[in-house]
Order: structure tokens, then sequence, then C-alpha cells
């Protein structure tokens, strides 16, 4: 029996926040009350930070590349959300 690797025990971990964040995300936008988005929004927060961490441990594993950003992409990109906030 084969056991899983390093890399996809943590790929399935940042999977498995990505998600768990995006319902929280929507739980705490879906809230009538204010106590219950209060928590909500707590919850949230420390899904963020734990996805944060599987990610760097990741990153600094090389498990996860991230290439360095073009500095013309990255122009493009604010002037996109730039005109898109207004």
């Amino acid at each position: 029996m084969q056991g899983f690797t390093d890399k996809e025990i943590l790929g399935d971990g940042l999977s498995t926040q990505k998600a768990t964040t995006e319902k929280f995300n929507t739980f705490a936008g879906e809230c009538v009350h204010d106590s219950l988005r209060d928590t909500m929004m707590n919850i949230l927060e420390q899904e963020h930070g734990i996805t944060t961490e599987v990610f760097n441990m990741m990153h600094q594993r090389g498990m996860y590349e991230t290439p360095p950003a073009e500095e013309k992409k990255i122009m493009e990109a604010k002037q996109k959300f730039s005109q898109s906030a207004k």
C-alpha cells in the first residue's frame, strides 16, 4: 500500500481550506444578525490564517511555485481594478 506524498497531503489541505473560506465568506455575507456575522467573520479570519500557513509551507518547500509578476501585468491589474471600484 502506497501512502500519500507531503505535496498531496498539503495540496489537499490547501484545497480544503480554500473551500472552507469560501463557505464562511458566503455565510458571513448572508447573516442577518450582527452577533452571528461577527462570529462568522472571526472564524473566516482564522481560516484565512490557516490557508496562508498551508500555502506558505507548500511555497517554501517548492511545492507551489509562484513566478514573479511582470511589471506590465501588475500595472494592468491595478488599472483594471481601480476602474471597477469606481
